[in-house]
């Protein structure tokens, strides 16, 4: 009897020491393992999560030190909702709420929480955590926060055109344009959950949810500098509005690496608000064409120099026309100036010593360096969507009059981010190299993930591209507006360009609508950054070197200062 009481004892004691170590695993995996989840489960039974469950990796812009600034991010939002079936006294709801928010439209909010067949209206978008606080606070019946996480663009309008934005199409909530667009599979995330109903959400298992793509996705870093595009779109806006001009554009980037500092173009929009006019959507650095006009003659006459059969100091007789295939090509101000040099060409702009530079390269030659050297005949690559090519079918022609009008920048036309690939072989002794925004990916692992600058070929000497240095110098010390946008520290090698716009009505030129463009890098006998402006239809002004070089020259000067580069102008 005493053994079986015993037995019992001991059973009873084994079962609740069992029981008590099988409670206290339990409390500490909800505790200490499941904690974060059961808190956050806690949480969503007061301020509930919205349908979609949304997840995306940031963009950064990268400052002159290193140091990464949001361009796109994730906010935390709430939505405001009703449940009109839970509601009595709609118009005591409603002044309980005007006292922490403002209701657009009283009575649409008097309707919709008078719909007794209803469980869910959608009251308000977009609260910020501080007044979705405040109103969780007041414990109102009836009245529901849901979180959501929305795409925010901390710099509103700030590279646009670069970053893009997301939209909806059919089903799929994804980037549109821009950088949200091209690198759509590195910054998406997959989902780590399901939904049973709409409040109740059942989260896979830690481990799964980072097995997908983990190492492909992630975070992108950016070239831009924020400071420097804010200071390109300020120039461009100060240009538009000046001259009521239809738009500008503009683009610095390193010439020996092909990173892009800043992008800019003018009307831009804010990715995060609504955009009324999508016209402006698309990047027109990368997706519109335009005849450059004289900023081309740098690019014919440093090919001149490397097939060594011109020199600086090289001389022929300007009558102020040249006729080929029986049409008459004259200089801008349909002037001769007799016997001069190459240096003259340049300072002048002049289109008959254009010419005469590619006939002495030779059509086949020179249809080489524009289409092939250049790389003007090929997209840039660069990591921007939609990308177009240049329309450059005219230096294919057997006509001479095409590769003629070529050479100053008439009859092709080209994307900016093409152009500025081109004039940077002048800047960096020769190379062909690649355009890029994106400075490195940082994975959901951690790790970083940077993008080798590559040289590119070969495809100028260096004796050619510092005889053209030289020249483009002397143009901006002593023939621009008379030598007075001069930097006194720093050289820039600079060339304007005035070009007459296509028509909008049939084939021809428009008489009245111009394009005035500048391009120049710095400092010139080392240079660090190469840019490129250029402002459509300007009012009120007739040249480029009235217009845009003012502004680029300042900017420049800002450029300078702000990274404080050493002098490089020679004694």
């Amino acid at each position: 009897m005493k053994s079986d009481n015993l037995w019992r004892i001991k059973f009873l004691f084994i079962f609740l020491v069992l029981l008590t170590v099988l409670f206290g695993w339990r409390l500490f995996f909800l505790q200490m393992i499941k904690g974060e989840e059961y808190a956050e489960r806690v949480d969503r039974q007061y301020l509930r999560s919205a349908r979609t469950f949304f997840n995306r990796g940031s963009i950064f812009f990268s400052d002159k030190n290193g140091n990464l600034v949001p361009a796109a991010t994730l906010r935390q939002e709430f939505i405001l909702t009703i449940n009109p079936r839970q509601i009595n006294n709609p118009e005591k709801v409603l002044e309980l709420l005007e006292t922490t928010i403002e209701i657009l439209d009283r009575e649409d909010f008097i309707r919709r929480a008078n719909r007794q067949e209803s469980a869910y209206e959608e009251i308000a978008h977009s609260l910020e955590e501080e007044m979705a606080e405040k109103i969780s606070q007041m414990n109102i019946r009836g009245v529901y926060l849901l979180k959501e996480k929305k795409r925010f663009y901390p710099g509103g309008s700030l590279g646009s055109h670069v970053i893009g934005f997301m939209a909806y199409q059919d089903k799929d909530f994804a980037g549109r344009y821009g950088l949200e667009k091209h690198y759509q599979d590195v910054l998406s995330r997959q989902e780590t959950g399901s939904f049973n109903s709409f409040f109740a959400e059942v989260f896979l298992n830690k481990e799964i949810s980072e097995e997908v793509g983990s190492d492909k996705q992630g975070d992108v870093i950016l070239t831009i500098e924020p400071t420097i595009q804010a200071q390109l779109e300020n120039r461009l806006n100060d240009l538009v509005e000046k001259y009521s001009a239809e738009g500008a554009g503009g683009v610095v980037m390193d010439p020996r690496t092909g990173a892009i500092i800043a992008m800019a173009s003018n009307p831009d929009f804010n990715p995060g608000g609504k955009v009324n006019d999508i016209s402006v959507l698309p990047n027109p650095l990368v997706e519109r064409v335009f005849e450059m006009g004289s900023i081309i003659k740098p690019l014919t006459l440093a090919a001149g120099f490397n097939e060594n059969v011109i020199r600086p100091e090289t001389t022929y007789y300007d009558a102020g026309e040249v006729i080929l295939n029986n049409r008459r090509i004259m200089n801008h101000d349909k002037k001769a100036r007799g016997t001069v040099d190459m240096q003259t060409v340049i300072d002048q702009s002049l289109n008959t010593g254009a010419i005469y530079v590619m006939r002495l390269i030779g059509m086949e030659k020179f249809r080489d360096y524009m289409l092939n050297r250049y790389g003007l005949g090929e997209k840039t690559g660069i990591d921007l969507p939609d990308e177009i090519k240049s329309l450059t079918s005219n230096l294919l022609s057997n006509r001479e009059v095409e590769c003629a009008t070529a050479s100053f920048g008439q009859g092709i036309a080209l994307t900016p981010i093409a152009a500025i690939r081109a004039f940077a072989v002048l800047a960096n002794g020769g190379y062909l190299i690649n355009p890029h925004v994106v400075k490195a990916i940082r994975t959901n692992e951690g790790s970083i993930k940077e993008t080798t600058p590559y040289l590119g070929k070969k495809v100028l000497d260096v004796k050619a591209t510092d005889e053209i240095t030289i020249m483009l110098i002397k143009a901006v010390d002593e023939v621009l507006l008379g030598g007075s946008l001069k930097l006194p520290h720093h050289t820039i090698a600079g060339k304007t360009g005035t070009a007459q716009m296509p028509s909008r009505v049939g084939r021809g030129y428009d008489p009245d609508r111009y394009l005035h463009s500048y391009f120049g890098y710095y400092p010139a006998y080392e240079p660090r950054f190469i840019t490129l402006f250029y402002l459509i239809n300007p009012q009120g002004v007739r040249f480029a070197s009235d217009s845009i070089a003012p502004v680029f020259m300042d900017f420049a000067q800002f450029v300078i200062n702000y990274y404080e580069l050493p002098p490089d102008r020679k004694n």
